[in-house]
Parts: C-alpha cells; structure tokens; sequence
C-alpha cells in the first residue's frame, strides 16, 4: 500500500456580521437602534464588505441607510476608511447630510436628509475569527511532490470545492500549516503507528 501523507488546514472567517432591518426609520433613530440591538450602522470598509452589504439586503429593499455622515464625511462607529462607492454626481452638498446604499445600482451611495425613512443595515457584535485544525492524509498514487507549492494550492483548491456542499463559504480560507522542518507533508511512520496502536490496546 501507498504510503500517506499528513498536513492540517486552517479555517478562519470573517469577523463582521452585517444585519439587514427592513423597517423604515429616519437616520438617526436607525443609528440608535443598531447601537441598542447589535453594535452600529454599518461601515462599508472596501469592495468586499459592499458586495457583503448587497447580499444581506438581498433585493428586499431599494434604499438603506448605511452608517456614513457629513461631518467631514465620516463613519457612525467612528471608524476611518478612504474608500467611497459614491453614484455618479454624488455628493451633491444639498444639505443632505446622510447616506444611504441604492441597491437597484450595485450598492452605490447617495446622500439624503436624515429625517426621511429608510430601512437599514447594522452590524453585529464582533466573531472573534475562529480557526480549526484538521488533519488530513492522502495516498499519494502519483508519487507527486506534496510539498511543491503549485501541487499544495491545487490540493487546497480542490479540498474547497469538495468542502462547498458542506458549508464551506467564501468568507472561510484553508491554508497549510508548516511543520517544525519548515515542509507541509510528512510520510506516515507505520512503525510509530503499529507501536501507537499496540499501546492503546492495552
């Protein structure tokens, strides 16, 4: 029989839970009840937390209030971020104070005043990122080099889309994890094991 092989994966997801509320309320009373309820309105950071705040609103709504306002444009959770996903023309300073996501067009901003009532998105406590340890092995019929790195991230790739149908999402990452001697795989010591196995049976 084939030797195995070893190595562990690391999981870890995202840190941040966003939170569609498909009530409609004015700004401020939206930026008290995402204080009360989980942690603030949303701060959209980059590309990725947009595409996120998309998904969360599913197209149930057109509009949602997101947490960024004029105060030298900053963000309700007190957060700084030079990115913007502002429509074209926007903003365009008519003393409306307050932003709010369109998602009839990607996502993009638009300033409103802030007494108009829109639903919303907050985001949730903090997840600290988890990670798991798994180990795995593999017969190594083709006698490759695990340890190649354009082998290692073939395997990962292929471990991802076996993973999918059980929940592996997007947001989760898989990388290997270096042993002592600085490799990912380790031949399986059939002595250590046979040794192992008679000592458990006693």
């Amino acid at each position: 029989m084939l030797p195995l092989h070893f190595s562990v994966l690391h999981f870890s997801g995202s840190d941040v839970t966003f939170v569609f509320i498909n009530t409609s309320m004015t700004w401020t009373e939206a930026q008290s009840y995402c204080r009360a309820h989980y942690t603030d309105l949303v701060s959209v950071r980059n590309m990725a937390e947009n595409q996120k705040v998309q998904e969360v609103a599913g197209g149930k709504w057109t509009w949602a209030w997101i947490g960024l306002f004029r105060d030298t444009w900053k963000w309700s959770d007190g957060s700084t971020s030079s990115f913007s996903f502002w429509k074209n023309g926007q903003p365009d300073n008519k003393k409306e104070t307050c932003v709010a996501a369109d998602f009839s067009q990607s996502g993009t901003w638009e300033d409103w005043s802030c007494d108009m009532e829109r639903a919303f998105i907050c985001y949730g406590p903090v997840v600290p990122v988890s990670k798991k340890v798994m180990k795995v092995k593999f017969e190594n019929k083709k006698n490759l080099d695990l340890n190649n790195p354009a082998v290692m991230e073939a395997m990962l790739k292929q471990l991802k889309q076996k993973l999918r149908p059980q929940g592996l999402d997007d947001n989760i990452k898989l990388s290997w994890r270096k042993q002592a001697d600085g490799k990912v795989f380790h031949k399986e010591d059939k002595k250590t094991n046979k040794r192992r196995r008679k000592r458990d049976e006693l």
